[in-house]
């Protein structure tokens, strides 16, 4: 079970109790404004997203983390690696992403926890790519591909949600020579 901690976060894989705690993020429209049509989602739908976060960390070896306070033991939300099947132009590549609930927000904490992923990413996966990919009006997200060395590739549509996405990339390559 692979287990990532930071200085304030535990990333690790996800158990049957952080479903309530997901749900209720997912249940609320500020958190989902800018994912996908921006349609929030119950707890059966968020049941089944983390049973395919689950496979997906099977099948290729990495995933989305359940986050974790670690001074309080609460579920923030999930950061990590995935498979953009969404977006079907970009393939294949391998997106970083990030969740959080409201009031986690504000904290550094999705740029902690993406930048532990995004060093999981690179040095334990050896991938040589990560995207990022952001509606243009998710300024938040935007500042934190940013944070984390990402530039602007190229601006598209996607085509399940019809709203316009931007996507941010950063190489093994340039993440290496940022660390040196």
């Amino acid at each position: 079970m692979k287990r990532i901690e930071t200085a304030r976060l535990v990333l690790r894989r996800w158990r049957e109790e952080d479903v309530a705690a997901m749900a209720a993020v997912n249940a609320d429209p500020e958190v989902m404004r800018w994912i996908g049509d921006g349609s929030v989602r119950d707890e059966a739908r968020t049941r089944a997203g983390i049973e395919a976060i689950e496979r997906e960390w099977e099948h290729e070896g990495f995933g989305l983390f359940a986050v974790e306070v670690r001074e309080s033991g609460r579920l923030a939300g999930f950061t990590g690696l995935s498979v953009p099947h969404f977006l079907p132009e970009v393939l294949p590549a391998v997106e970083i992403g990030w969740r959080l609930g409201r009031e986690f927000w504000g904290k550094g904490y999705a740029t902690e926890a993406a930048g532990a992923a995004l060093r999981f990413g690179f040095l334990d996966r050896g991938l040589n790519q990560i995207v990022s990919i952001a509606q243009p009006e998710n300024t938040a997200s935007e500042r934190i591909m940013a944070k984390l060395g990402m530039r602007l590739l190229r601006e598209t549509v996607d085509p399940g949600a019809g709203r316009v996405a931007r996507v941010h990339g950063l190489s093994r390559v340039e993440y290496e020579a940022a660390a040196a």
